[in-house]
């Protein structure tokens, strides 16, 4: 049994046999334990896996070399004990933001064959959550009615309705002005804090990442690997004031060389 929640054991993922045979990976060679609880952040050029990284761990991709253990099991499917977020929201239009935020018990078990019964329940559950992140009164309305910032707030209700052990966010801030971005963190934040389930976030945003983790991972461009882990000793909890530190910019600054090397090699490997 393994003592991580999340367990990388030298995964590698080629995207179909014909790339397989080639020796032609999306990723290769991750090898990555994420502690019970614990919040990571991963950040790196475009196209470099990270979203392939967010499927294998879900179980939406199986790898080509390697395992992957989530909670002490090995990974063989979709899991359930995860919820997702991403850069698009994707609410139904046709459903209220309370309807929108059930959804998930609504057709996956065991919750879907217990809906009827325990609806008054799971609607009360879902009611707290829109409260808890400052959607209180706006049960009833429709995508349509809500801006970009309260249609992600509902995402990650929807995604958190079925209390899962892990969160996987995609992006999530990524199409949001800077203000409503910044007021996310905080929601998110304070979600984490009080029920400290395990998030993976991929992001390209730097200060989001080193605002939010208590680890960033930086991946090189394809085929993607991590070649830079970097714990973000910063003391929690975190207010937006932490991001004017130098403390925290020079945190910042070091990922950016980071990723600043890696594209001018890339350029340099181009030409």
């Amino acid at each position: 049994m393994s003592e991580a929640f999340v367990d990388f054991q030298n995964v590698w993922l080629a995207y179909n046999e014909a790339l397989l045979a080639d020796n032609h990976f999306a990723v290769e060679d991750i090898n990555l334990q994420v502690k019970q609880g614990e919040f990571i952040a991963i950040v790196g050029p475009s196209g470099c896996g990270k979203s392939t990284f967010m499927k294998l761990t879900t179980g939406l991709k199986m790898p080509s070399k390697g395992r992957i253990l989530v909670d002490g099991l090995p990974v063989t499917g979709p899991l359930k004990i995860s919820g997702m977020a991403f850069q698009a929201p994707s609410l139904l239009p046709w459903r209220t933001t309370l309807d929108n935020v059930l959804l998930p018990l609504e057709i996956v078990e065991p919750y879907r064959s217990s809906f009827k019964q325990k609806k008054d329940e799971y609607v009360a559950r879902a009611r707290k959550l829109l409260h808890t992140v400052g959607l209180g009164g706006y049960e009833d309305k429709y995508p349509w009615q809500l801006s970009g910032g309260m249609q992600q707030r509902a995402s990650i209700c929807r995604a958190l309705i079925h209390e899962p052990k892990m969160l996987l966010l995609d992006e999530p801030f990524g199409a949001l002005d800077a203000f409503t971005r910044e007021e996310l963190w905080c929601t998110l934040r304070d979600l984490w804090t009080e029920q400290r389930f395990n998030v993976i976030l991929v992001t390209h945003d730097l200060r989001e990442s080193v605002f939010l983790a208590d680890t960033v991972y930086v991946m090189s461009k394809s085929p993607g690997r991590f070649v830079v882990k970097r714990e973000i000793d910063l003391p929690r909890p975190r207010d937006l004031e932490v991001t004017y530190t130098p403390e925290f910019t020079a945190i910042v600054h070091e990922l950016r060389g980071h990723i600043g090397a890696m594209r001018k090699d890339g350029a340099a490997i181009n030409q």
